[in-house]
């Protein structure tokens, strides 16, 4: 598996569907076989997995949408771990 880097274009992996899920109050993930209930974070995050922006894009936009700056390695690293879950894939 190849770790993302700022370069990476993210994108929600096949068989996956992230929606707003107004009963649970958060972003879910939704797959065949159940679902996945998302933080804030997370879900701000794989929003932005449209596999055409790439991750410096993507922390660009969260850090002028919170009004905050650094978030580069949080954002890294949450994608490492929606890699390893198979959330998503790089483009």
């Amino acid at each position: 598996m190849t770790a993302p880097t700022l370069d990476s274009r993210p994108g929600i992996a096949e068989g996956f569907r992230l929606q707003w899920e107004s009963a649970q109050d958060c972003h879910v993930l939704l797959y065949p076989e159940g679902m996945v209930k998302l933080n804030q974070s997370a879900g701000e995050i794989l929003k932005r997995c449209d596999g055409q922006s790439d991750v410096r894009a993507i922390v660009l936009d969260l850090e002028e949408c919170f009004d905050t700056t650094g978030l580069g390695k949080e954002v890294l690293a949450f994608l490492e771990i929606a890699l390893a879950q198979r959330w998503v894939v790089l483009k």
